[in-house]
């Protein structure tokens, strides 16, 4: 198990260092900051100023070394806005994008899970067709059409909710309903999927031919082993909190680090954004280090497997 984890951690740790290399070479590649920032008017001797004290004047594989350098040393950078702390920027607006995201991915579970069961049981009747149909709804509608219709609904038509903003609990109702109805939706198929396959197998009608309760059948032979699969979409879901709420904050005017990161890139602000990606990659690798430990723990068949074949 320890080898696992191990193997697991290294190929994590690559993965991270790949997106903040790559994330690092296109950030300087797809426009100059001095531009954006003081604006194409200013005079070339303030061009040169800023490339100068940022660094920009450099060649991109000395900024590179120096950047990694700085990781390593625990310095991510400042905003070129305001001189701040690139961390401490996106520090701020971490709690804001976890009121919705969070409360968003247990709505996802408590609706997706139950649904995507309901609907492998009781497969092509009414409720299956009707379960699938939304679905697949939610699983193509884009989030910030969902985002739109829902706001036009509630918040303009019968005036229940406030349109955007973060005043009060009720400005995150609509972001965390958006996101959580899409998710929902994904996980309904995969979890409806997953079920028909264990359901068609020779051990669950040799424990129906025993004799056993068909609820029983269900959920100690059934749901565990259909469990992986959806623990996969589950553990996606997960790491991508903060990557998933970049539309949706910006839909509903949320003051995150989704709402920043388009701030950020649109003003080439690139410490920050790059603090951003780092800790957007970084979660995404640490749900999926999870992941892969908990198959592992859930069937020791694949740990053995993937052990045996060196990955």
């Amino acid at each position: 198990m320890l080898r696992y984890a191990l193997l697991r951690i290294a190929r994590a740790l690559v993965t991270v260092s790949l997106i903040v290399s790559i994330a690092f070479v296109i950030l300087r590649l797809s426009g100059d900051p001095a531009i954006i920032i003081l604006g194409p008017e200013a005079p070339p001797e303030a061009f040169k100023a800023f490339r100068h004290a940022w660094g920009l004047d450099q060649p991109i594989w000395v900024q590179y070394l120096k950047y990694f350098n700085a990781i390593f040393h625990g310095d991510l950078g400042n905003s070129m806005r305001d001189g701040r702390s690139a961390l401490q920027v996106v520090g701020e607006r971490i709690p804001l994008t976890l009121a919705i995201t969070i409360p968003a991915l247990f709505l996802k579970v408590l609706i997706g899970l139950p649904a995507g069961v309901y609907a492998a049981l009781h497969r092509n009747t009414a409720i299956d067709r009707l379960i699938m149909t939304l679905s697949v709804f939610g699983f193509t509608v884009p989030s910030f059409v969902l985002g739109l219709v829902l706001a036009m609904i509630f918040a303009v038509k019968l005036g229940w909710l406030p349109s955007g903003g973060s005043d009060t609990w009720l400005h995150a109702v609509l972001p965390i309903f958006t996101m959580g109805m899409i998710g929902a939706a994904v996980i309904a198929r995969f979890t409806r999927s997953a079920m028909l396959e264990v359901l068609g197998q020779p051990y669950i009608r040799t424990a129906s031919a025993k004799g056993l309760v068909w609820r029983d059948v269900v959920v100690a032979h059934a749901l565990p082993n259909a469990a992986i699969p959806t623990l996969t979409i589950v553990g996606f879901m997960v790491g991508s909190l903060v990557a998933g709420a970049v539309v949706v904050e910006s839909v509903f005017s949320w003051p995150g680090v989704g709402r920043l990161l388009v701030t950020a890139v649109a003003n080439r602000d690139l410490a920050v954004v790059q603090v951003i990606l780092l800790f957007v990659g970084f979660t995404m690798v640490l749900a999926n280090l999870i992941v892969d430990l908990l198959y592992g723990w859930v069937d020791p068949r694949l740990r053995t497997k993937r052990l045996q074949a060196g990955t």
